[in-house]
């Protein structure tokens, strides 16, 4: 399922990491961007931010001048912190991300070796890092371990990549065992199998309690979401208007507190909407005001829900300029671009991909050179 600005996203899916009108108004908001030292300033370089937590900590990564990923984590007063993770590769496409950040600040995420295999890492708040690898994973290139998620016990959630270059999704506890599982109607061909979504580092796929979200690519190529409970029990769902031919289906993306998850599907058209499932079943589709009805792989791409129940993402519109957007409780959309945003489509633009419970939201911007800036938009 294509999203807008493949182009640039297909870099940050290699690095593991990483791609208006309003309906009511919405409080006043800041929007701050900024970049690392150290960001190359060429197209396809520069900043990006992953996740946040309830701190106002922020983690992502920044690509430099040569092409290779560096990880960081950047406070709420706007303080960086690099760090490296041993055994990163230093070549083109290669280095390391950090993808996703608890409350008490323990970092996940992953790197690639100078073989281009991906490995996960764990990073204490002391600063000790410690690397894993799922069982079974593949040691070539583009297989391996990509972590996608931590909760504030400290469990991640992620997928590896086998020999074969089939997906399955592992749970790491905060003790390092680490289970695999799979959903009962994945896949076992090259490129299907059970995910935890990888197109994005959008905000918790797993909640306090342990339970994930993600997606399986059947053997037809056709995407389903499914949930998984911490004792291992999946259910597998579909949006009701999701379709049923390859490269259709529904991605589930995040969760909350109270297991409502939010999502995004393609239809039989290819046409790109959200989601919000509550934890009853229940179904509430949407579209962001100015989404494009018409480009297959483009539309409303809902990432992120906080405890409150407030959604976060990005649309696509007719041009394939990226806007972030926010949705409130009561089904009001806001859609905004932070300053510097480019304008030429191609993913240019602002896109938003995780908020916290105060309801701070961050993301990227992709400006009129393909350069990458990080922001941050607070209430």
């Amino acid at each position: 399922m294509r999203n807008p600005g493949m182009q640039c996203f297909k870099f940050m899916m290699q690095l593991g990491l990483l791609c208006a009108a309003s309906t009511m108004a919405l409080p006043a908001q800041t929007i701050t961007t900024f970049e690392v030292a150290g960001s190359g300033k060429g197209g396809a370089e520069g900043t990006l931010v992953s996740n946040i937590n309830t701190a106002g900590t922020m983690v992502g990564a920044y690509i430099d001048a040569g092409g290779v990923s560096h990880p960081y984590l950047r406070t709420s007063d706007g303080v960086d912190t690099t760090f490296v993770v041993p055994n990163s590769g230093t070549g083109k496409g290669q280095g390391s991300g950090a993808i996703a950040i608890n409350t008490g600040g323990v970092v996940a995420g992953s790197y690639q070796d100078s073989g281009s295999v991906n490995h996960g890492f764990v990073r204490a708040t002391d600063g000790t890092i410690t690397e894993f690898n799922a069982p079974g994973a593949g040691t070539g290139k583009g297989q391996g371990t990509v972590p996608r998620a931590i909760n504030t016990g400290g469990t991640i959630a992620g997928y590896y990549i086998d020999a074969g270059g089939v997906y399955h999704g592992f749970v790491r506890s905060a003790a390092g065992k680490i289970t695999a599982f799979n959903a009962k109607g994945a896949g076992t061909g090259n490129g299907q199998g059970t995910y935890v979504d990888p197109l994005f580092s959008s905000g918790p796929k797993i909640n306090a309690a342990g339970t994930i979200v993600g997606y399986y690519i059947d053997a037809g190529g056709v995407l389903h979401a499914y949930v998984r409970a911490a004792n291992g029990n999946i259910t597998e769902f579909d949006a009701p208007g999701a379709g049923t031919l390859a490269s259709e289906g529904t991605i589930a993306s995040g969760i909350n507190a109270a297991g409502t998850i939010v999502g995004r599907y393609a239809d039989s058209g290819k046409i790109v909407r959200g989601f919000i499932r509550a934890a009853n079943g229940t179904f509430t589709e949407f579209e962001a005001p100015g989404a494009s009805k018409n480009h297959p792989g483009n539309g409303t791409y809902a990432f992120s829900i906080n405890d409150a129940g407030v959604v976060c993402g990005t649309y696509g519109d007719s041009s394939f300029h990226a806007h972030g957007f926010v949705r409130a409780t009561d089904g009001a959309i806001t859609g905004f671009q932070a300053r510097g945003s480019g304008t030429k489509g191609n993913g240019q633009g602002t896109s938003a991909l995780t908020l916290n419970d105060a309801g701070d939201i961050v993301g990227f911007v992709l400006d009129s050179r393909s350069v990458f800036h990080g922001f941050i938009r607070t209430p």
